[in-house]
C-alpha cells in the first residue's frame, strides 16, 4: 500500500560535492536531477501529496555564495518545470514564508502556483524559507487573534481547527518521513504532520539517490504495521 502523503529532506548535495571534488552549487545542482525523477515517479505511481524540503529559514546562515546558488535554481527550476508540472496536472503549494525570499524568486514561486492551482492531481509542498516551529507559532497566532475577535471560543479550537491553520491545511498527515545522507533527524521539517509518520534513513547522499531506491522505500513502508500508539494482540 502507497503512503498517501511523503515528506523527503534532500539530504547530502554538499558532501556529494565534496566527494567528487566539486562545487557545493554543482552539489545542489545535481540534486535537482535527482528531485526531477522523484517527483515524476510520485506524481505517476498515484501519491496525493509529496512534501520536499528545499530551503529552511536556517539555511540563510550559509555561506553567501551558497545561498546566492540556491536562490537561482529556485529560478531555474520554477521556470523550466512548470510546464510539464501543469501538463501533469499537478498543483504546486509553497510551505514557507515566501515574503522574505528576494523578489524575482517570490513572483516566480507565485506564479507557480497560480498556474497550478486548479490542477487535482498530485499535491507538491515544497518548504522554502520554511521552519516547523514557525509553521506552528503562525497557526497559534491567527487562532489566538480569532478568540481575542470573539469570533470563536478557546473551546471550538481542537485538532480539527488547528490543522486548517497549518501550511498544509486540507492535506493529510504525514505517512512517510525519507531523509537521505544517514542523518538521522528531522531538522523543524512538518513537525506536527509528522506526529506519526514512518521514517526511513537512507545513507544515500540525495544526488545519488535513484528512482529504484525511492521504490525500495515505499516498500518498505507498505511491509510496517503501524499501530498510531496502540497496541495490535
Amino acid at each position: 500500500m502507497l503512503p498517501r502523503h511523503v515528506a523527503i529532506i534532500m539530504d547530502g548535495n554538499g558532501r556529494w560535492a565534496k566527494k567528487n571534488a566539486l562545487s557545493v552549487a554543482f552539489g545542489h545542482r545535481k540534486g535537482v536531477e535527482t528531485l526531477r525523477e522523484i517527483i515524476r515517479y510520485s506524481s505517476d505511481s498515484g501519491i496525493e501529496v509529496l512534501s520536499l524540503f528545499a530551503f529552511s529559514t536556517e539555511n540563510w546562515n550559509r555561506s553567501q555564495q551558497e545561498v546566492n546558488a540556491l536562490m537561482q535554481l529556485i529560478l531555474e527550476y520554477f521556470t523550466s518545470e512548470i510546464d510539464e508540472l501543469n501538463e501533469n496536472n499537478v498543483r504546486i503549494r509553497i510551505l514557507g514564508d515566501i515574503s522574505g525570499l528576494p523578489k524575482r524568486q517570490r513572483d516566480t514561486v507565485q506564479a507557480s502556483m497560480d498556474t497550478t492551482a486548479d490542477n487535482i492531481g498530485m499535491q507538491l509542498n515544497i518548504a522554502l524559507n520554511y521552519g516547523g516551529k514557525d509553521e506552528i507559532l503562525d497557526a497559534v497566532k491567527v487562532i489566538s487573534k480569532l478568540v481575542l475577535e470573539e469570533k470563536i471560543s478557546v473551546d471550538d479550537i481542537d485538532e480539527a481547527m488547528f490543522e486548517e491553520h497549518l501550511y498544509t491545511a486540507g492535506q493529510p498527515p504525514v505517512d512517510l518521513l525519507i531523509r537521505t545522507s544517514g542523518e538521522m533527524r528531522i531538522s523543524n521539517f512538518m513537525l506536527y504532520q509528522c506526529a506519526y509518520a514512518e521514517m526511513i534513513f537512507p545513507k544515500t547522499l540525495w544526488p545519488e539517490y535513484t528512482v529504484e531506491e525511492y521504490k525500495s522505500d515505499l516498500q518498505a513502508f507498505a511491509k510496517r504495521e503501524r499501530r498510531f500508539g496502540g497496541r495490535n494482540l
